[in-house]
């Protein structure tokens, strides 16, 4: 259901606020480079410092802003049951096409309580449901048992982006799960993803360079590994560069210095420290990007 390449949109701000002129053209540039859908409120989008209204407005404005000619996966994750019900459930009432919900982050609940958890959330809705790994920012992890049941009795949970890092944990996952759609959660893993089966990525560098994103995961879709790979390597840099500091400071930066939108973070996250800039700077040079 969800292949290819889809951009965890950044976020951008002017003055405080969400500069929705800069949004809207970002989403165009990524319709006009082959982008195959977008995913709005999500970590990279700063979710946590958004208020429900801004994040209801985003989502609704992105959808609106795609018309049809990508898919938009909001996303609707809490660490409140109740919160993410909310939004999942506005994001089936303004047309999205999936909802991304990442495990409650800060209360670790147990196995069984993730299970419950994201049960509700997909009880309450008709869409499909990407369910969202991540242990490194949330403390838990969604054990692949768990996303088995889940997948078993939930029939609109029909994907997992999996941000563990652990190819081990993502083949078995696929193992037990042969008909999930495993979507990689960091750019650097996407290709191995797709080696065991994965069927494409949530991307932080898409938003920058969505063409050459696109470009990888289409050659290696269409069989040509071999300049999939080489693609691979040669922008792997960069890839590791969007993560010189916490997501979504580099991207953010390199948005703003490429002229896209303002660089504005909300705290907690603030500006890059200057030898970090100065190596995202030398890494963006070299592929004349600035």
């Amino acid at each position: 259901m969800f292949s290819g390449v889809f951009t965890a949109l950044i976020t951008p701000f002017k003055e405080g606020k969400i500069d929705f002129e800069s949004l809207g053209e970002i989403i165009e540039n990524q319709i006009a480079n082959g982008i195959n859908g977008v995913v709005p409120c999500g970590t990279t989008g700063e979710s946590p410092t958004l208020s429900y209204e801004e994040h209801e407005a985003i989502i609704e404005f992105c959808v609106k802003q795609a018309k049809g000619g990508l898919k938009v996966i909001a996303g609707t994750g809490s660490n409140s049951t109740d919160e993410a019900i909310h939004f999942t459930n506005f994001a089936q009432k303004v047309g999205c096409d999936g909802a991304l919900v990442v495990s409650p982050y800060y209360n670790k609940p147990t196995q069984k309580g993730l299970y419950l958890h994201f049960k509700a959330i997909a009880d309450s809705v008709k869409i499909p449901i990407v369910l969202y790994n991540i242990a490194g920012r949330t403390s838990v992890n969604i054990q692949p048992e768990t996303i088995h049941k889940l997948a078993k009795d939930c029939n609109n949970i029909v994907a997992v982006k999996e941000a563990s890092g652990s190819l081990n944990q993502m083949s078995f996952i696929k193992h037990l799960v042969p008909e999930i759609d495993l979507i990689s959660g960091d750019d650097a893993l996407a290709l191995p993803v797709l080696s065991i089966g994965g069927t494409g990525v949530i991307s932080v560098l898409s938003n920058v360079l969505p063409k050459e994103v696109s470009e990888i995961v289409r050659l290696f879709q269409q069989g040509d590994i071999k300049t999939a790979r080489e693609l691979h390597y040669e922008f792997f840099p960069l890839m590791k560069a969007m993560f010189i500091e916490t997501n979504p400071i580099p991207v953010k930066t390199t948005a703003a210095l490429l002229g896209m939108c303002k660089g504005d973070l909300r705290l907690p996250m603030c500006e890059m420290k200057d030898e970090n800039k100065t190596e995202l700077l030398k890494v963006l040079k070299s592929f004349n990007l600035i």
